[in-house]
């Protein structure tokens, strides 16, 4: 993508890009893309299964409108739902099909762009980059010698992103006007929550197409300091962590960040903002992860949201054969231990229980028997009648990983 719009460059900025945002090539494969993810409904109601059935003709359309400048994004449509491992909730915004399209073909030009600028410290959101690199880059910084790490939580992240200091951002490499009103067009689609509904004056709705490449280029700036600064900062969207070697190195490098938050017109929260000494208890958690004392084991949280969904599985009066519920169970347990299977052999020990007693608390149930022990359910189920109906142990697939390296 980026050959193809080298001819637009002047100066260093580039002009003419709307024409490369609508070209029915792009516009086709953004919405292939959005076929793929499905997703909700928006505020028209329309699924991706009712766009597919008409989709040439709404990318014509889309296509006209883009082009005579009479596209206008729909309301976002709001919704909640709970943060993992907590009672809390967070609000989703959730854009039309059509929007969506258009937020992908906005992004595929976009982002190359934006790449080229990018510095190392940013993970989230990148094409050929991930969370497991950034995990990877806190271990090689912790056994480096890097003890002391700032924990820090921008508040309210991607509801605070200032609109003019993001569009300033976003104008030091794009200078079509079109393209820049149509960035501008999706920052301020209004919000409908219910009945009730606004026109944002800030912040990027989580759930939208574009919102992850606006939310890295609007802290961009932050990255290119914290360069200058020789600092090892590893940040994940708006979840980051600074490796330092000293309690010193450690404060100057909170007090650097506080004051680009400042500059950004965003607040590091308080309560969970923190300087850590990894030599002593304690630790830290970043990306689902928590690190302590040269150990790495899953969060509090990301164990409690794996436990929920067990249990989601294993509802006691589930009428499904244990077949199929085993084939579910594997499906979530594979997916949960490709992403935490460096933790410790007795992370995996403890899952592997959990799964056992509720599997064997379904089946007690579904033979009525009252009153019936621990000793007799392992007797009558022991592990080896799970692993003949496929259950994956997780301590067994942490052991042949490791076997495997």
């Amino acid at each position: 993508m980026l050959a193809a719009l080298e001819n637009g460059v002047k100066g260093g900025v580039w002009f003419s890009l709307m024409d490369k945002v609508i070209a029915p090539k792009n516009l086709s494969a953004a919405a292939t893309r959005v076929e793929r993810n499905r997703g909700a409904a928006g505020v028209d109601g329309q699924r991706v299964e009712h766009f597919s059935a008409e989709r040439t003709a709404i990318l014509a359309k889309l296509h006209e409108e883009l082009r005579d400048g009479s596209y206008r994004p729909k309301a976002v449509r709001r919704v909640w739902v709970p943060k993992p491992g907590t009672t809390q909730l967070r609000a989703l915004g959730i854009p039309t099909v059509r929007d969506r399209v258009v937020q992908g073909a906005l992004r595929a030009v976009l982002e190359p762009i934006y790449e080229r600028r990018f510095t190392a410290h940013s993970y989230g959101f990148r094409p050929g980059r991930g969370c497991k690199d950034a995990l990877r880059r806190v271990d090689e910084l912790l056994h480096e010698g890097y003890t002391h790490v700032v924990d820090a939580d921008i508040q309210s992240y991607f509801d605070r992103i200032d609109h003019d200091l993001l569009m300033a951002e976003v104008r030091k490499e794009v200078a079509d006007g079109s393209v820049l009103d149509l960035v501008r067009a999706f920052l301020q689609q209004r919000v409908m929550d219910g009945l009730e509904g606004w026109t944002p004056d800030e912040g990027s709705p989580q759930g939208a197409v574009i919102s992850p490449l606006l939310s890295n280029i609007f802290l961009h700036p932050v990255d290119l300091v914290m360069r200058e600064a020789g600092l090892e900062m590893v940040r994940y969207a708006d979840d980051l962590v600074i490796l330092c070697k000293s309690a010193a190195e450690a404060e100057s490098a909170l007090a650097l960040l506080e004051a680009q938050m400042t500059a950004r017109r965003l607040t590091l929260h308080p309560d969970k903002t923190r300087i850590v000494d990894t030599t002593q208890p304690g630790g830290f958690d970043f990306l689902g992860y928590h690190f302590e004392l040269g150990r790495k084991t899953p969060r509090k949280k990301s164990l409690q949201k794996l436990r929920d969904r067990i249990r989601t599985v294993t509802p006691r009066n589930s009428g499904e054969s244990l077949k199929c519920i085993v084939a579910v169970l594997n499906r979530t347990l594979r997916g949960w231990f490709e992403y935490f299977k460096h933790c410790t052999k007795r992370t995996f020990r403890g899952v592997d229980g959990f799964v056992r007693r509720r599997l064997r608390a379904l089946l007690i149930r579904r033979q009525k028997r009252r009153g019936f022990g621990t000793g007799f359910a392992h007797r009558d189920w022991p592990n080896a009648y799970f692993a003949e109906h496929g259950l994956l142990f997780l301590a067994d697939a942490h052991a042949h990983a490791r076997h495997a390296r």
